[in-house]
């Protein structure tokens, strides 16, 4: 699974002008799902998101997690983390997983967030989405399962 992980002051997903989901100070995680992927690999990402110490303590130094800062997390499906334009102009999905077992994986991810005790919005699943947000930094970090990069 792979995610892109924007800490926020605040984001929101709209569908169709209404909002679906909406944080204040948190994290807006894009996460797509590749083919052949498991719960181990939403396990990881799930936990690596959790405690990811990217909010700045007293001191100025990014060693805070969401939990330590009582935010919340904005978890959007993303299948298009898995284009791949090493061939051409226009984006390959093969390597993205079809749409139930990523649909699996995702609600599984998100889940495993609230059972960790966060507040954990989402957008919808296979929909078109406006998604909006204040990145704090800016900070953005990349997250893979299988650890590509």
């Amino acid at each position: 699974m792979r995610a892109v992980v924007q800490r926020v002051s605040r984001a929101k997903v709209t569908i169709d002008g209404k909002i679906t989901g909406e944080i204040a100070r948190g994290l807006l995680v894009l996460l797509g799902v590749g083919a052949g992927e498991t719960r181990a690999d939403a396990d990881y990402l799930a936990d690596k998101v959790i405690g990811l110490r990217i909010f700045e303590d007293a001191g100025g130094k990014m060693n805070l997690s969401v939990v330590d800062v009582e935010g919340a997390i904005l978890a959007v499906s993303q299948f298009t983390l898995y284009g791949d334009v090493r061939r051409g102009k226009r984006p390959s999905f093969e390597a993205a997983a079809p749409p139930q077992p990523a649909r699996q994986l995702y609600e599984y991810f998100v889940e495993k967030v609230r059972r960790a005790g966060l507040k954990c919005e989402t957008g919808r699943f296979q929909e078109m989405m406006q998604v909006e947000l204040v990145n704090e930094g800016p900070v953005t970090i990349l997250l893979d399962s299988r650890k590509t990069f």
